[in-house]
C-alpha cells in the first residue's frame, strides 16, 4: 500500500502562521492562546472536518476533532497544545520572538518547537490519511489548551466520554527524534508556615516563620539526596528532585518587623516507581519535626500532581512509532525519556490512556531565546505520523 503523502507546504505555512500568534497565556493582560485554537479550528474546517470546541474556562478552548476510518479498527489520538511560554526578556532574541520566519531551513520563533510544529504536524498527517479515504479505526485530533500552566485542557479532555475511546495517543512534543517512553512526574506544593508577630529587635516575643521554612527546606534538601540514592538514576530520566521555587516572608518597607506568615513553594520532580502519597506523607512529617522544635505551623496546599509515566517498548502505541520512524527515516530511533511532563501524564493519570511522546524538534530548546524548528525535521515526523497512526490503528 502507498503511504499517504503529506502537504509539506501547507504544513510549514500553517506552522508559521501559528509561531507568529503570541499565545502566551497572561492573567494581568488577558492574553490567552483562544487566537491560535481558532485558527486549528479554522484550519481543521478548511480540512472538510467538524471539530468540537469548547471552552474550558473563559477564553480557553479545546478543539477536537474526530475523524472516521469507515473500517474496524482502534482509535488513536494525535495531542498537542497551543500555549506557550512567554518570550521573556526580548534582548535575550537576536531575532523578533513572533518572526515565524523561515531561515537557513529553520522556521524561529516561541512555540516553533513547543509545540506549534507538533501541532500542525500531526493535523497534516491526519489530513494526508483522512483524504487517502477509508482507513482503519478513527482518529482524534486534539489541539489542548494550558499545556504550560495546570494542564486544564488535558484534564477536561481526560473526563469525556470521548478519552475513554482512546486506544492510545501520540504526544508530539519536541523530543529529537527520541521516542520517549517514560515522563517525570511532577507534584507541585505550596508550604505556608504560620508563626507570631513581633518586632525584629525582640525575636523571642515572636516565632519566626522565616526561620522554620529555612530549617524545613535544610531537611528536604537532605530527603532529596536520600531519595536520589534510594531510587537511583532512571536511564532516560536521570535523578529525582525536591526543588524550592519561591520564598516569600515580610516587607522590605518594614525591615524591623518578623513576619506572621512566610510562604515557600516546591517543585518536586519524581520517576517511575516513587508514590507521591509517600513523599507528601515524609514532607509532613519533616515539618512536625519543625514544627515542634520552632512551635511554628505549616499548612500545606497540592498545586498539582501529575505521577510519572512509563510504558513497555512493546506495547503497541511505541512498536507503531517505532516501526514507522525505520520505515520512512531507514534507522531505528532512540528511546529516551521526557524530563519534564507533557498532557500525557493527566491523559494517563485521569483517562488510562497509553501515550508515547514523539515529536520535531530539539529536546533542550523548549522555553529559550531564539527557539527553532528545522522545518524538515517537522516535515519527516508528520511523514512518520502517518505511518505511525496507520500502523496502530491497523493491527
Amino acid at each position: 500500500m502507498t503511504r499517504p503523502r503529506v502537504d509539506h507546504s501547507g504544513l510549514t505555512e500553517f506552522a508559521q502562521e501559528l509561531v507568529r500568534i503570541r499565545s502566551v497565556i497572561d492573567p494581568l493582560t488577558g492574553s490567552t492562546e483562544s487566537e491560535a485554537s481558532m485558527l486549528v479550528e479554522e484550519k481543521m474546517r478548511s480540512f472538510g472536518w467538524d471539530p468540537v470546541v469548547e471552552e474550558v474556562e473563559p477564553g480557553r478552548f479545546n478543539v477536537v476533532a474526530v475523524l472516521e476510518g469507515g473500517r474496524p479498527g482502534r482509535t488513536l489520538m494525535f495531542e498537542g497544545h497551543t500555549d506557550v511560554v512567554t518570550e521573556g526578556d526580548v534582548a535575550e532574541w537576536s531575532f523578533d520572538p513572533y518572526a515565524g520566519d523561515i531561515v537557513n531551513g529553520e522556521l524561529r520563533g516561541r512555540g516553533s518547537a513547543d509545540m506549534k510544529s507538533g501541532v500542525a504536524a500531526m493535523l497534516y498527517a491526519a489530513k494526508a490519511i483522512a483524504d487517502a479515504g477509508h482507513f482503519p479505526g478513527r482518529i482524534v485530533v486534539g489541539a489542548l489548551c494550558d499545556e504550560e500552566g495546570l494542564m486544564i485542557g488535558a484534564k477536561h479532555f481526560a473526563a469525556s466520554e470521548l478519552a475513554g475511546e482512546v486506544h492510545g495517543a501520540f504526544i508530539c512534543e519536541p523530543e529529537a527524534g527520541e521516542v520517549c517512553t517514560s515522563q517525570k512526574g511532577a507534584l507541585r506544593i505550596l508550604v505556608h508556615a504560620i508563626g507570631k508577630m513581633a518586632h525584629g529587635a525582640m525575636p523571642h516575643q515572636g516565632l519566626n516563620p522565616i526561620v522554620a521554612l529555612a530549617h524545613l527546606q535544610r531537611d528536604l534538601e537532605t530527603y532529596q539526596n536520600q531519595l536520589q540514592t534510594r531510587h537511583g538514576e532512571h536511564p532516560h530520566l536521570g535523578l529525582p528532585y525536591v526543588t524550592p521555587t519561591v520564598f516569600q516572608g515580610g516587607s522590605v518597607v518594614q525591615m524591623n518587623v518578623i513576619p506572621r506568615e512566610a510562604t515557600m513553594t516546591l517543585d518536586i520532580r519524581t520517576i517511575p516507581g516513587m508514590e507521591h502519597a509517600e513523599v507528601r506523607k515524609h514532607i509532613a512529617e519533616l515539618a512536625a519535626v519543625v514544627t515542634a522544635d520552632t512551635d511554628v505551623e505549616f499548612e500545606f496546599e497540592v498545586i498539582d500532581d501529575r505521577p510519572a509515566t512509563s510504558i513497555a517498548e512493546d506495547h503497541p502505541v511505541v512498536e507503531a512509532v517505532v516501526s514507522a520512524h525505520r520505515e520512512v527515516l531507514g534507522e531505528t530511533p532512540v528511546f529516551g525519556g521526557v524530563p519534564g511532563t507533557t498532557d500525557g501524564t493527566i491523559l494517563w493519570r485521569d483517562a488510562r490512556i497509553p501515550v508515547v511522546v514523539y515529536g520535531p524538534g530539539g529536546k533542550w530548546i523548549a522555553h529559550q531565546a531564539d527557539e527553532f524548528v528545522e522545518v524538515g525535521d517537522m516535515t519527516r515526523h508528520a511523514d512518520v505520523y502517518v505511518a505511525a497512526a496507520l500502523n496502530f490503528l491497523g493491527s
